[in-house]
């Protein structure tokens, strides 16, 4: 059989690739089959249908676990936007410059906090995406007037800003690892996967990059 990836004949792609998340939650679905599958095993014997009604029991609670992890991970990032938030806002009344923090950001910051759960995985990435341009905002002002650069308030809060930035990437990766784990898991076949369909969940959205970042990354910084 032939290698399905050969290394030494590659389709090169001059132009890159440049990727995108899909924003696409995709149901867990069962379909006759498995239905059948649950009957022959209380039909033939009851012993395996009493082990395969404790293992969906298992697969939920499961669930309900993985559901718990993803909403403190979510959370973290929440409460480091936040912080990021009051960050800028601070260092931008220290460069006394009109920059308009969008009164819908801290809406959104107090929904997420309150538990709205509408699209919140979306939405999140939405929130995040218009922190970073109130962060290039700032950025770009200081740049307007390099000798601010020096002011040790300016700089203490810009220091926090960085940190605060690396904090919310890390706090995302643990998002995405969970919510990985939950994808997975929901097409793991046939338990988890009938569990799944039973309660109607559907993938969840990783975090992204915002296009922001993204046309930061293409900069010439050197």
């Amino acid at each position: 059989m032939a290698n399905q990836l050969d290394e030494l004949n590659p389709e090169i792609r001059e132009e890159g690739l440049d990727t995108n998340v899909i924003v696409k939650k995709l149901p867990a679905e069962v379909g006759i089959g498995s239905k059948i599958f649950e009957i022959l095993l209380w039909v033939c014997a009851i012993i395996p249908g009493v082990i395969f009604l404790f293992k969906k029991i298992h697969a939920q609670k499961h669930f309900d676990q993985l559901q718990q992890r993803i909403q403190r991970n979510a959370s973290q990032i929440d409460n480091y936007l936040e912080q990021r938030v009051i960050v800028l806002q601070n260092c931008a009344r220290l460069l006394d410059k009109a920059i308009d923090l969008d009164k819908s950001t801290f809406e959104n910051i107090a929904k997420y906090r309150a538990g709205y759960k509408e699209d919140s995985d979306v939405a999140r990435n939405e929130l995040s995406g218009q922190v970073d341009r109130i962060s290039r905002s700032v950025n770009v002002a200081m740049e307007s007037y390099p000798n601010l650069q020096a002011h040790r308030e300016i700089a203490d809060a810009m220091q926090q800003n960085m940190y605060l930035q690396r904090e919310i990437t890390a706090a995302r990766e643990l998002y995405n690892d969970t919510v990985n784990e939950w994808n997975k898991d929901i097409f793991a076949w046939p338990t988890k996967k009938i569990v799944a369909a039973k309660n109607g969940y559907t993938t969840r959205i990783p975090f992204a990059a915002s296009q922001e970042i993204k046309e930061k990354a293409r900069g010439v910084f050197f």
